[in-house]
C-alpha cells in the first residue's frame, strides 16, 4: 500500500489543523521509508510490508559468506533502486525548503528532487566505502564490476521480490553460492555501502547538526514534521523526544502506528505525498479524489 491508495477519508478537522499548525512556520522535517513508497521502494513497517531484519554490520564483517550473501542480493536490488524517481512528496519537500530536512532514507531521492539543506542521517547507498583503506567510490562503478564478475546474474533472478533499501528476497544460499564479490580496487579490502548499518552509529557531526536545527525551532516558533517514519529506530526518534522536551510542536504523518504517537501534537494516518503537496501549495487536502 502506498500513500496514494484509496482508503477511508481522513478526519477533515485534524488534517486542517495540521496544515494550519505547520503553515508559515520554520520547519525541520524528518522523513522515513514511507516517503519513498510512492516511488516504488518498499518500506520496512508500513501497511502491507513484511517484517524483515536487515543484515547488521557485525554480520557483514564476519566473513566472506556473509559478504557474498549481502552483495548478491544488493546487486539485484541496486539495479532496481537506481531507476526510482522522486515522487510528489519529495518534490513538495524540495519546494517547501525546510530549515533542515533530515532523512533516514539512503535512496538519494530527496537530493534528486532538489532538496538543498539536507542531512542523509544513514548515508547514501549510491556510495561505497572500503573498510580497509577507507577509499570511497561510486556504487555505479561497483555495479559494473559486479556485472562483469557475474554475467547474466540479473536476468537469472529477475523475478525475485524487492525489499527496502535495495535488498531483495533471495534467502536460499544455494542461489548465490557462486556469486563473485570483488574487493577494493585499490587495496583488495572488504567493500560496504557507505550507509549506517544496524550495529553502527550515525556519525556524530550529522547528529549534532540535526540537534542544532531542532533546538533552533524552540526560539523561532517552528515545528518538527515527521513524514513516513514509524520512528522505530532511535536514530530518528531521538529528535522527536528532543523537540517535545523543548516544547516544540510535533506533527507526524504516517500510515499506521509510530513510536512517537503519544508524544505528537498531532498525528495523521494519511498519505505523505498528498499531505506534503497540500502543505507546499498552501492548499486544501485533496479529499474529492480519495487520495489520502
Amino acid at each position: 500500500m502506498t500513500g496514494a491508495d484509496t482508503v477511508a477519508p481522513p478526519d477533515v478537522d485534524l488534517v486542517d489543523a495540521a496544515l494550519a499548525l505547520l503553515a508559515d512556520r520554520p520547519l525541520v522535517v524528518l522523513t522515513g521509508a514511507g516517503l519513498s513508497t510512492d516511488s516504488g521502494i518498499p518500506d520496512y513497517r508500513g501497511p502491507g510490508s513484511t517484517a524483515r531484519t536487515p543484515m547488521t554490520y557485525q554480520e557483514l564483517v564476519s566473513g566472506p559468506a556473509a559478504q557474498q550473501r549481502y552483495w548478491a542480493r544488493s546487486h539485484l536490488g541496486w539495479g532496481r533502486m537506481e531507476r526510482a524517481e522522486p515522487n510528489a512528496g519529495h518534490r513538495a519537500l524540495a519546494a517547501l525548503d525546510p530549515t533542515l530536512l533530515i532523512t533516514q532514507n539512503v535512496d538519494g531521492l530527496h537530493e534528486a528532487a532538489g532538496s538543498r539543506r539536507l542531512v542523509a542521517l544513514h548515508g547514501r547507498i549510491a556510495d561505497v566505502v572500503c573498510l580497509g583503506c577507507r577509499a570511497t567510490t561510486s556504487r555505479a562503478a561497483l555495479h559494473e564490476r559486479l556485472e562483469a564478475a557475474n554475467p547474466g546474474w540479473g536476468e537469472r533472478h529477475a523475478a525475485v521480490e524487492s525489499r527496502p533499501d535495495g535488498d531483495v528476497d533471495l534467502d536460499d544460499p544455494a542461489l548465490y553460492a557462486d556469486f563473485v564479490v570483488p574487493g577494493c580496487g585499490g587495496c583488495g579490502g572488504v567493500l560496504k555501502p557507505d550507509v549506517v548499518f544496524f550495529g553502527e552509529n550515525v556519525p556524530k557531526p550529522r547528529v549534532e547538526r540535526c540537534y542544532a536545527a531542532v533546538d533552533a525551532l524552540a526560539s523561532s516558533g517552528g515545528a518538527l514534521l515527521v513524514a513516513g517514519s514509524s520512528l522505530t529506530v532511535m536514530s530518528g526518534f531521538r529528535f522527536v523526544r528532543h523537540a517535545v522536551k523543548a516544547g516544540t510542536p510535533v506533527v507526524i504523518i504516517n500510515r499506521g502506528l509510530t513510536r512517537g504517537d503519544d508524544l505528537a501534537t498531532l498525528k495523521l494516518d494519511v498519505g505523505c505525498s498528498a499531505f506534503l503537496g497540500a502543505l507546499a501549495a498552501g492548499a486544501g487536502f485533496p479529499r474529492s479524489t480519495g487520495e489520502v
